[in-house]
């Protein structure tokens, strides 16, 4: 509801008149399995599609980092906004940090990408005794569980906990080298019916070019290795010196998925892959050049021995 109200606000002052038709989607219903069990990021936009097909609605404010890598025929993004803050928080009462964790704690995350992130570098700091347990639910619900004793800290989008202006109970955020971003995470995206384009036009003075090309690059990425929940995958993409995209994606694997759900530091640890990684960079001036550019890491990773998931 904030990212569908920042919307209306901000098409307000262009002189638009917008009401808000408040849905409740698969994905918000869904709060007791992870989203690769039960149907993935399209749980969140479905019903919303719907309305934008019968007319019921005029466009679907989504978070990119939940919208499928492919929108069905007759539907596209007219608009990528300005990014919020792209990384991972670490929210805790009791750690500063991973390092700081008491003997066997347990962290919670909703997000596989995040459970092979936080398992490579629990690792490195000798870290088997920590257990991460699936989280869900929308963000009061998590903090709730948090505060309620039932994990010792929660891996969280600081994008969410800004805008919910609860900056403070981010302990630390986690640096890209430390726990690369999701594909789109922290990027609101408006999608409309493609024969829309009295809506295209309207949306343009949000468009945030540089923004697009980012998350453009970074879906790329994840289109081409599948883009699917079930796919341990992270896609980064930051502007560098004299206009270069610059692309980082990492991709990991559990060998069994399923297992997953309450095992030991152990059993995660033995699980779990080698993480993948890979990076270019390329000067891009339009849209197409920099999903060439993300193709081309993805290709990296794939040389690399990354799968390809259908």
């Amino acid at each position: 509801m904030w990212q569908a109200e920042h919307v209306q606000a901000c098409l307000h002052t262009l002189g638009h008149d917008v009401k808000l038709l408040g849905m409740t989607t698969r994905g918000d219903e869904i709060l007791d399995r992870t989203l690769s069990k039960v149907g993935g990021k399209g749980l969140f936009v479905k019903e919303l599609e719907v309305a934008l097909a019968n007319g019921d609605a005029d466009l679907a404010v989504h978070s990119l980092k939940d919208v499928p890598m492919r929108l069905p025929d007759g539907f596209e993004l007219a608009c990528v906004m300005t990014r919020e803050d792209p990384h991972d928080a670490w929210v805790s009462p009791v750690a500063g940090d991973l390092v700081d964790l008491p003997e066997g704690a347990v962290v919670g995350t909703s997000s596989l990408r995040r459970v092979v992130l936080l398992r490579d570098r629990l690792d490195s700091l000798g870290r088997q005794d920590v257990r991460i347990k699936p989280l869900r639910g929308n963000l009061d619900t998590r903090l709730r569980k948090l505060d309620a004793g039932e994990y010792h800290a929660i891996v969280l989008a600081a994008a969410g906990l800004k805008r919910l202006e609860l900056p403070d109970r981010i302990r630390r955020i986690f640096t890209p080298s430390d726990m690369l971003p999701s594909a789109g995470q922290g990027a609101l995206g408006i999608e409309v019916r493609s024969d829309r384009v009295d809506l295209i036009e309207a949306l343009k003075p949000l468009v945030h070019m540089p923004t697009w090309f980012r998350v453009a690059a970074e879906r790329a990425v994840s289109r081409a290795l599948g883009g699917s929940c079930s796919v341990p995958l992270a896609a980064h993409a930051t502007w560098g010196a004299s206009d270069e995209l610059i692309v980082d994606a990492a991709w990991g694997e559990l060998v069994d998925v399923e297992a997953t759900a309450d095992l030991t530091g152990q059993l995660q640890a033995a699980l779990a892959k080698p993480l993948i990684r890979a990076q270019r960079r390329a000067h891009v001036t339009d849209l197409a050049a920099a999903e060439a550019l993300g193709l081309a890491v993805a290709q990296d990773l794939i040389a690399d021995g990354a799968r390809v998931t259908s």
